[in-house]
């Protein structure tokens, strides 16, 4: 049989896209047939066996086997760069004689299987985060995307090419929300499991880290073990994901001002405030073309009347161990909000303690860095602490946000401070997703006094912190 026979080229990309969809989906070994299938053809087209180890990343085969680099830098069937103009469209490449076949199957394998396969078990090291974060890169390139596209929720910022030499996009990046998801769900696996102190400890590795929630929870957690360059390291990555959110949330808040216009308060008529453009367009039918003059009958002023912020926003927010999102988005909404003019923000942290992180609101690394989470529920000591703070309840706006899986004495507290005429704004668990989850019971309570549960999204509590306001 020829080497160049179609049917033996098409039997042979299907058994190694059959032994890469055994690994990825077995999460171990593939097959033993198709792995001795693989092994075979790989020998009989001399190709390096080591394209077939997981643990083999791509930066090491173009190190030891350069002429694989061309390989692993074109791009993948369907993301070829569109053609210039004037230029006819460059069809896919197709092998044609068995050992291209097998070499092409064999490097898309190894780009897809070294960022979705099981080459990482049980603890994961500082080095092999490091290898498979550089791995996903080679797939980038591969798709056309610039670094990170796969592992930011944003668009990647990067001064150079992919390591894949895919260079800069020329395709937006593909919208497959699954390809995000999984690698996002890997590395959210992977940071679990890995010594992250040590990773800390090394600048390099530290700057690679993709800033996450899960990532940024990990640090929290054991933030009371990290010092010296560990910590300042954590600090930057902790910088890095605020600045990030707060982009979003800023973008949200961008209505919000410190004085807006009271309709209800009609304009002072006094020549300071006079509307001129609106009085010359509302007396253009009053122009005499003869004269060349226009007789205004009618003035048109602005409207000062201004309505002020409440003077003091209450933020409390449960920070027991499942509130994470919660309290990472709180913090950088306080801050937001403490930067308005005449607005006071008070914030306070609990679970089974309290914690009043008023002094650092302005800086909401140094707030996330002082939490402690963990625990169980105890709101009431929150609101004990939180009461000397209502001097003026009609001045005041309160920001509960827990999912109210507490048995203390808190709703008797809360109810008093409505009825006293406190703006009280209760708020599920908060998550980017909009994620609701709260206990019943309170949900009705809440629904009967007149203050329901908003649900978790960050934008719905920026819109009722706007109509309070």
């Amino acid at each position: 049989m020829s080497a160049a026979d179609p049917e033996l080229m098409q039997r042979a990309r299907q058994g190694l896209y059959w032994r890469l969809m055994s690994a990825l989906f077995e999460q171990g070994d593939a097959a033993p047939n198709l792995e001795s299938l693989a092994r075979e053809l790989a020998n009989t087209t001399d190709l390096p066996v080591e394209l077939l180890d997981p643990k083999v990343t791509v930066d090491v085969l173009v190190h030891r086997f350069p002429k694989l680099k061309p390989e692993f830098s074109r791009p993948l069937p369907g993301f070829e760069p569109p053609a210039l103009d004037g230029e006819a469209p460059q069809p896919s490449e197709s092998p044609t004689d068995l050992k291209s076949t097998v070499q092409r199957a064999l490097v898309v394998s190894k780009l897809l299987l070294n960022a979705f396969g099981p080459n990482t078990q049980g603890s994961v090291t500082a080095q092999q985060y490091g290898a498979w974060a550089r791995d996903v890169e080679w797939l980038e390139g591969a798709l056309g995307l610039p670094p990170g596209s796969l592992r930011q929720s944003g668009n990647a910022q990067s001064s150079g090419p992919p390591s894949g030499g895919g260079g800069e996009a020329t395709r937006p990046p593909i919208g497959d929300d699954e390809l995000k998801a999984g690698l996002a769900t890997l590395e959210a696996d992977m940071i679990h499991r890995m010594d992250l102190r040590e990773v800390l400890k090394d600048p390099v590795l530290s700057e690679r880290l993709t800033p996450s929630m899960a990532l940024l929870e990990q640090i929290l957690w054991d933030k009371g073990n990290l010092s010296g360059p560990a910590l300042q390291n954590a600090k930057k990555l902790i910088a890095r994901y605020v600045d990030e959110l707060s982009k979003v949330l800023k973008l949200q808040m961008r209505q919000v001002t410190s004085r807006v216009h009271d309709n209800r308060v009609p304009p002072r008529r006094i020549f300071r405030n006079l509307d001129m453009k609106r009085t010359i367009w509302k007396n253009l039918t009053n122009w005499d073309p003869n004269e060349r003059r226009l007789y205004v009958d009618r003035l048109f002023y602005r409207r000062t009347g201004k309505k002020s912020l409440p003077t003091k926003l209450i933020i409390i927010v449960d920070q027991s161990g499942s509130m994470t999102s919660a309290m990472v988005q709180t913090t950088i909404l306080a801050s937001i909000f403490a930067a308005l003019p005449k607005v006071i923000v008070h914030l306070f942290a609990f679970d089974t303690r309290v914690i009043d992180l008023t002094p650092y609101v302005h800086d909401p690394v140094e707030t996330l860095l002082r939490t402690k989470l963990g625990g169980g529920n105890d709101m009431r000591l929150a609101l004990d602490l939180a009461a000397p703070c209502i001097d003026s309840p009609q001045n005041t706006a309160v920001v509960v946000i827990s999912d109210f899986y507490d048995w203390s004495d808190f709703f008797s507290v809360l109810r008093q401070w409505k009825e006293s005429g406190c703006h009280l704004i209760p708020v599920g668990s908060l998550h980017t997703t909009g994620y609701f989850a709260v206990n019943p019971e309170y949900a009705a309570k809440f629904k009967e006094i007149g203050a329901p549960i908003l649900s978790g999204s960050p934008k719905k509590l920026i819109e009722q912190i706007k109509k309070v306001m």
